[in-house]
């Protein structure tokens, strides 16, 4: 029996989704599966969306090298993508002389690493940049950027999807076999055949090597826990904001980071824990977050922020280990066409473009790949809130919908939502709908729109309100309507 794929690529965070693009520019039959309702479920969708440098590199690692790559290459590849890529600026600052120290060091390894424009500044010149940062000194990353990480992992799997890639949502992996040269994996939902497998499987990247009988690589899961601050507060910082980083943290630091929304994001915290799913907010962390942050920023309300959330960072090393960690990208010796990535936390994101390359060069080596003639492009269209007042009237006179606002806090129109809705991807969850068009991420968490949105949903793939779900599979919203409910044997049900 022939294989149903060429390639299959196990996880849809922003390196599968990226590994899909760039091999959908291939005359290859490729299918990308992911076991939650969308992409970029997990980690990617939980990080700051910071396009790094390469100073927090070890110097001669693949972290250092793809960093530095995937940082040049990303003005050229949001572009590709239609995505918003800022290239902003980061200082690293030192609070107290003790800390001066490890600014030498950073400097050292990103001179080592080829990050080009490092600086140091003093004291008066911070004050300028950011008049309300407190520090003695700090170091000039001009190279470092942001981007909205799940803009660009839909993105990545939208352009994926429209250039032939198969994609399956809720499909989880349950167990994978080689049979007559290729690969079977099972699923919950069905059983597919592939000469190459890649797993980005993320957190679960260790579960699905063992899968093959790879048993050598065990991932440690840490939790960063985020706090968003209003866009009010926006004003507050003009650059991102780094401290210099604890050694054997497992992170970099309380950072504040500016979003291509307008947001800051405060975080994240490092904690290693037990449990791969628990993403929980705690009020520990959150505390710790805030007061950190205001030893930087003293302008800094202690009721500043409008939500919470947490990621899980996909560490190879354990806690308290003086190894750094650096990615594992690799085809098995045992198992030609098994490709591992492995401990693809941060710099991940920004190295995303140039591990996808990474990927096609090792299956490059094996055979011949022929690029195809012709390529789809597929755009979100640009948000309604951005437009000139000119473009705006004219959307407005061609099509009522852009003229009625759902979302009040983020803008967003009504012609945005179906926009969203009609996604290539047939996502059809609040969650989606959220990521794709911003609806529900203001100051109000959706009070105020979400009924709207889901009026909308009715009206437009017309299902029952009570199959409406947050993210999918086992998240519904409604048991029914107030006025179905009835008396049975005197006992309201």
């Amino acid at each position: 029996m022939e294989p149903d794929f060429d390639v299959l690529i196990v996880g849809a965070g922003v390196v599968g989704c990226s590994c899909a693009n760039q091999l959908s520019k291939y005359e290859l039959k490729v299918a990308l599966l992911e076991k939650e309702s969308d992409v970029c479920a997990g980690a990617s969708k939980a990080n700051s969306g910071v396009v790094h440098s390469g100073i927090y590199s070890q110097p001669g690692s693949l972290k250092a090298r793809f960093c530095v790559k995937g940082n040049e290459l990303f003005p050229a590849f949001s572009k590709e993508l239609g995505i918003e890529f800022i290239r902003m600026g980061k200082l690293v600052v030192a609070r107290n002389e003790n800390e001066e120290p490890e600014l030498e060091e950073l400097i050292k390894a990103g001179n080592r690493n080829r990050v080009p424009g490092l600086e140091f500044i003093d004291e008066e010149k911070l004050r300028k940049l950011e008049p309300n940062i407190q520090g003695q000194k700090a170091l000039w990353v001009p190279s470092a950027g942001i981007v909205s990480p799940y803009q660009l992992t839909i993105a990545l799997a939208e352009n994926a999807k429209v250039n032939g890639v198969q994609i399956f949502l809720n499909t989880e992996v349950r167990d994978i076999s080689q049979k007559n040269g290729y690969f079977v994996v099972k699923t919950n939902r069905r059983e597919l055949r592939a000469r190459y497998v890649i797993n980005c499987a993320g957190l679960y990247c260790d579960a699905i090597a063992r899968m093959v009988g790879i048993e050598k690589f065990r991932v440690y899961p840490c939790r960063g826990e985020y706090l968003i601050l209003d866009k009010s507060l926006g004003h507050l910082i003009n650059h991102m904001i780094y401290p210099v980083p604890e050694k054997g943290s497992g992170g970099l630091g309380i950072h504040l980071t500016p979003t291509i929304e307008g947001n800051i994001l405060i975080g994240p915290s490092a904690e290693y824990i037990p449990d791969k799913e628990d993403t929980a907010s705690t009020k520990k962390a959150m505390n710790w977050l805030l007061e950190d942050a205001r030893t930087f920023l003293e302008r800094l309300p202690k009721d500043a922020y409008i939500q919470s959330y947490a990621g899980i960072r996909c560490k190879l090393v354990p806690e308290g280990s003086n190894k750094p960690g650096d990615f594992l990208i690799e085809e098995d010796e045992k198992l030609p066409g098994f490709i591992n990535l492995m401990g693809i936390e941060s710099p991940g994101l920004t190295a995303a473009p140039v591990i996808s390359k990474e990927v096609v060069d090792i299956i490059q080596k094996k055979e011949e790949l022929i690029p195809k003639k012709e390529l789809k492009t597929w755009r979100a269209k640009q948000r309604f809130d951005k437009l000139n007042l000119d473009a705006k009237e004219k959307l407005i006179s061609e099509n009522p919908n852009h003229g009625h606002l759902i979302c009040r806090c983020e803008k967003v129109t009504k012609q945005e939502i179906i926009d969203a809705l009609n996604n290539p991807m047939g996502v059809r969850t609040l969650a989606g709908i959220k990521y794709r068009s911003r609806a529900m991420m203001g100051r109000c968490q959706g009070g105020f729109c979400k009924p709207r949105i889901i009026k909308i949903m009715e009206d437009v793939y017309n299902p029952d309100a009570e199959e409406i779900t947050l993210r999918g599979e086992g998240s519904f919203l409604f048991i029914g309507k107030t006025k179905d409910l009835r008396r049975h044997d005197n006992k309201e049900c």
